[in-house]
């Protein structure tokens, strides 16, 4: 049974920081693209960032040097560590993990940036 487990997410001030973690399980880790993506209330889910198996990173436009995308493949684990938030960074953030045209979501962690 595969399992993203999504943690780290919270209330914090504009300007500051977040780290998200999501631990994979029931798949092989390394072989696997895995992604973040956010869905702000009353809009789509969107792309934020991804780190291929061969860790190559893209990332949106929106998050681009303030995010940045990493993966533990020992320890089946990727992060997303989210600095200088904005208001709008606000959303649910979800894990995603994409191979052999299989795709997993996680269930989700909520961010919210608030003075």
């Amino acid at each position: 049974q595969v399992q993203l487990v999504e943690s780290g997410g919270g209330l914090v001030q504009p300007g500051g920081s977040l780290r998200l973690s999501c631990a994979a399980s029931g798949i092989i880790f390394s072989r696997y693209a895995m992604g973040w993506y956010r869905q702000a209330p009353g809009k789509q889910r969107e792309f934020v960032a991804t780190i291929t198996n061969n860790f190559l990173t893209n990332y949106a436009d929106s998050v681009k040097g303030r995010f940045t995308i990493s993966r533990d493949n020992a320890k089946n684990t990727v992060s997303l560590q989210m600095n200088s938030l904005k208001s709008e960074d606000t959303a649910d953030y979800f894990c995603n993990a994409q191979a052999y045209g299989r795709t997993y979501w996680g269930q989700g962690t909520q961010v919210t940036v608030s003075s």
